[in-house]
């Protein structure tokens, strides 16, 4: 038989276990939220293909450099031996505005050059270069002055990868990439 003080614990008793239920609920749900708090969170963009380093129009980050070619890829993506002059001295490219006009300088394997400069629009281009007229020996700088310096003249695309090591990238209307390491300050 029931009676009233028995019929109050009974009810005391299923409050006490229905609100040990909702405090065990409410414990799993804020362990939960805790956990998933904890994971690292998924940028949409993350499936996306990386960026290109080679910026273009980190371009304009050009003026007042100088820079060594040290690497140069055919159209097919083989590399080129890279000379480094018949005396030992690198193929360069010096960008310069002193008094207020770009121009740009440099060895080129065999002869230094000169000439002028232009950025616009994220694109490097060179107006016409004049050079000293040594007469080269046999080597790999002779041989390379010329396809060098009318490279330098058929730039379909230029970029600059300003992360460490700084690089600038050309890539030539026939596939050919030249890149170029930044060379002092």
């Amino acid at each position: 038989m029931h009676t009233p003080a028995s019929r109050f614990l009974s009810r005391t008793s299923s409050r006490s276990l229905s609100i040990s239920r909702v405090a065990g609920a409410l414990s799993a749900l804020t362990l939960a939220a805790l956990l998933g708090a904890c994971t690292l969170p998924q940028h949409p963009d993350s499936a996306a293909p990386p960026t290109d380093p080679y910026n273009p129009a980190a371009t304009q980050l050009l003026d007042d450099t100088q820079w060594e070619l040290t690497s140069w890829a055919d159209a097919s993506a083989q590399p080129r031996t890279i000379p480094h002059g018949d005396n030992g001295e690198p193929i360069t490219l010096n960008f310069s505005t002193e008094g207020g006009k770009r121009r740009v300088s440099g060895y080129s394997g065999c002869n230094r050059y000169m000439g002028t400069y232009d950025l616009k629009d994220g694109k490097l281009t060179f107006g016409p270069l004049a050079g000293t007229r040594m007469a080269c020996m046999q080597g790999v700088g002779g041989a390379l002055e010329q396809p060098y310096l009318t490279g330098l003249t058929h730039i379909a695309r230029s970029g600059v990868q300003m992360n460490p090591p700084p690089q600038l990238q050309l890539s030539l209307d026939d596939g050919q990439v030249l890149t170029f390491t930044r060379r002092g300050k």
